[in-house]
């Protein structure tokens, strides 16, 4: 082959280097409303609002308590560890799939010593006669036959033979059946190990969000049982108290025996409340310490939730939907998607032919000192072809698989967008009406309280009878243990629309 073939060759596979048999890529569009829920129970949108990512969830979570518990998440959770596991996986599965775009070269050299044989075996001439004055003379040719002539007799000749020591060497570089890519086959392929090594590092940054949501809830979650718990112990006390009068006075008689069994169904109400929760707090440290990845000392638990003042008050929300778009979890679904698309284009190029080349470019001596001087170097390059003609359907079907798995990842997409849709929206909802609820509950909780004084005090002047006052209490206890739980869905609701809108990335 020569040098003008292999030139052409190049420049074929430079001209068609743009060749793409992958479809154009269109991001799906009207899977969801063009803007968030507005209006009624949802909260009113600014449109000049920052964006939601931009806040820092050291920026967002206000406790310092919080932000070092999310901080040894993030340095210590093995699900991120895992995440982070996969992102280097996909970068080296693309760096190898990408390799093919280039030849692969290699550099060889060698060394060859030979023994090559001249004439070992010497021939003889033989000749009869009498005379010692004739003589002979002989050559001997690399066969060892011999040939004498004299004169007054016959004489004898021996050829002698020889043998030589050759030496050869040789150096080359060059590549083996490297595909040329005329059809975009091999240029797909890495592309679609490209795409899927964005969509890990998407996966990364959805694990990473999920996890500061994950564990800010988990110590929220805390916080409010710990609070519970202090209601329910010094529920307990005032429990007993009334059981301690009415069994007083049911031993003097004053009381019944119903009276006095009625306010110990309240006392051993509370005692197994009391007995749950710290049953619930154990889990909800153990839940903490998975999430951690690391034993979360005691310093950094809270004490209780209190009002509720461990995140910021409130949070921007955009009005267009298009928000939803920057989430990680769509942005992975999307390079799926295009993934997918750069599948066809290879499983479409595989019914095409291929064209790959062999080349090597070395130089030959029989001297070290001979390598690499004027008149040494070869070459040599060996295209070939090679068309699909039969092969049961195998292409085909591989064709449709990669069809049939694009319109799998658009599904997909769609729904990975309809539910960041339901997801603040949902957020949304609770949102707008979760100030009012907090309201209601404390004043109900206040009102139960002082409801419950004035019935015991009514109870002991004779007013009312021992049954309404054990149902005040009962009303007023459980008023305060709804108010607890109002205040935690407040801050997880904080939380999920914050995780929902895509924050926590900075």
């Amino acid at each position: 082959m020569t040098r003008k073939t292999i030139l052409l060759l190049a420049a074929a596979s430079a001209t068609l280097a743009g060749c793409n048999l992958a479809p154009k890529y269109v991001r799906p569009v009207g899977a969801v409303p063009a803007t968030l829920p507005q209006g009624g129970v949802y909260p009113a949108a600014a449109s000049d609002a920052p964006d939601v990512t931009k806040i820092g969830w050291r920026s967002f979570f206000t406790d310092p308590r919080l932000q070092q518990v999310i901080a040894l998440g993030l340095d210590n959770n093995r699900d991120l560890r895992i995440a982070a596991a996969n992102v280097l996986q996909a970068r080296a599965q693309y760096r190898v799939q990408r390799a093919d775009l280039v030849p692969s070269t290699t550099i060889s050299g060698s060394g060859t010593y030979t023994n090559n044989l001249f004439g070992a075996a010497g021939a003889s001439g033989a000749a009869a006669g009498g005379g010692t004055s004739g003589g002979g003379t002989g050559t001997g040719t690399g066969t060892g036959v011999g040939t004498g002539s004299g004169t007054g007799g016959t004489g004898a000749s021996v050829g002698t033979g020889g043998s030589s020591n050759l030496q050869f060497y040789s150096v080359n570089a060059g590549f083996s059946a490297f595909e040329l890519d005329l059809f975009g086959r091999v240029r797909n392929l890495s592309r679609a190990a490209l795409e899927q090594y964005f969509a890990s590092e998407e996966a990364q940054r959805t694990t990473r969000i999920s996890l500061i949501a994950e564990l800010a809830t988990a110590w929220l979650t805390l916080a409010s049982d710990q609070d519970q718990l202090r209601l329910s112990e010094e529920t307990l006390k005032a429990f007993q108290q009334t059981l301690d009068l009415t069994r007083a006075q049911f031993r003097i008689g004053v009381a019944s025996e119903l009276e006095a069994r009625q306010a110990e169904t309240n006392y051993q109400s509370a005692r197994n409340d009391i007995a749950v929760l710290k049953t619930r707090i154990a889990q909800d440290q153990n839940v903490l310490n998975l999430l951690a990845g690391t034993t979360v000392t005691a310093d950094l638990l809270p004490n209780g939730l209190g009002t509720g003042d461990a995140t910021i008050a409130n949070l921007p929300t955009g009005v267009a939907s298009d928000v939803l778009l920057r989430r990680p979890d769509v942005l992975q679904a999307e390079h799926q998607l295009i993934a997918q698309n750069a599948n066809i284009g290879a499983a479409r190029a595989a019914l095409f032919p291929r064209i790959s080349l062999t080349a090597t470019l070395g130089t030959i001596s029989s001297a070290l000192s001979g390598l690499f001087a004027g008149g040494s170097f070869t070459y040599t390059g060996s295209p070939s072809i090679a068309a699909p003609l039969f092969d049961g359907g195998r292409l085909r079907g591989n064709l449709d698989y990669a069809r049939a798995s694009q319109q799998a990842a658009v599904s997909t997409y769609e729904k990975t967008v309809q539910t960041a849709f339901r997801e603040v929206a949902d957020a949304l909802a609770q949102r707008g009406t979760i100030d009012e609820q907090v309201s209601a509950q404390a004043a109900r909780a206040n009102a139960a309280s002082v409801a419950a004084r004035l019935s015991d005090a009514r109870y002991r002047a004779g007013v009312d009878s021992f049954l309404t006052t054990l149902d005040a209490q009962r009303t007023a206890y459980a008023a305060q243990q709804q108010l607890v739980t109002t205040r935690l869905s407040r801050g997880s609701n904080l939380v999920e629309l914050y995780r929902s809108l895509g924050g926590g990335l900075e």
